[in-house]
């Protein structure tokens, strides 16, 4: 399964974990070849998800946000605890932490990781078809490194339902329960309005539903 999870921590919706616990996306395609299907949404879609790792007692709702040709994405934990915002086009990565409200910035030196989109180096099967959250999909077996998957992908690339073991080797399943196409609005990639940007910091993991604490090294700035 790819999933948004601090898998190695236990929980859904991990912040900082998402980031390395999923495959590396490559560029973008929309259009499905024969041997595999669409690599991200060619439209912009807002999906909610129904997320449980292995182990894990209920699954928890995930929000995600899809530019078209998947350019720019938000993935919100679950309970509002926080966002991970990707500009795959610059390699920016954004961790938004609404209890203390502050952002932080940081690149992706060696390519952005994500929970919802398919990569090339993978192994693709196709299944049959069918029905997800209302939703017409596709049902592919995906073989990676560490293990075997099934995915059920829209026509115009969107995941609806993954199970099996991610990229990572971390074991789960995710599930769309709603599915919105249309316009998504710029400011949904940005940090809210007054939350102050945090300087020279990590996010560092925690046990936590939700994801990670602020490890500050710097002093906070005003949001932009």
């Amino acid at each position: 399964m790819i999933h948004p999870t601090g898998a190695r921590a236990g929980v859904a919706g991990a912040l900082a974990v998402s980031l390395m616990t999923a495959i590396a996306v490559q560029p973008a395609r929309a259009q499905a070849d024969a041997d595999h299907p669409p690599l991200a949404p060619a439209r912009d879609v807002q999906v909610q998800y129904a997320v449980q790792p292995d182990g894990a007692p209920a699954p928890k709702t995930i929000e995600a946000w899809f530019t078209a040709n998947g350019g720019m994405m938000r993935i919100d934990s679950p309970e509002a605890m926080g966002s991970t915002i990707l500009n795959r086009t610059t390699r920016q990565v954004t961790i938004v932490l609404n209890k203390q409200k502050v952002y932080t910035q940081f690149e992706a030196h060696n390519g952005i990781r994500n929970p919802f989109l398919l990569d090339l180096s993978m192994q693709f099967t196709r299944r049959g078809t069918a029905q997800v959250a209302g939703v017409s999909c596709t049902e592919w077996g995906v073989v990676s490194g560490r293990g075997t998957a099934t995915a059920c992908v829209t026509d115009d690339g969107v995941i609806l339902r993954e199970d099996g073991v991610d990229g990572d080797g971390m074991k789960g399943r995710l599930e769309a329960t709603r599915v919105t196409y249309g316009p998504i609005p710029t400011s949904t990639f940005q940090p809210p309005e007054g939350y102050q940007m945090v300087t020279r910091h990590r996010v560092a993991p925690s046990h936590a539903v939700g994801g990670g604490q602020p490890v500050t090294g710097g002093a906070a700035q005003s949001g932009q």
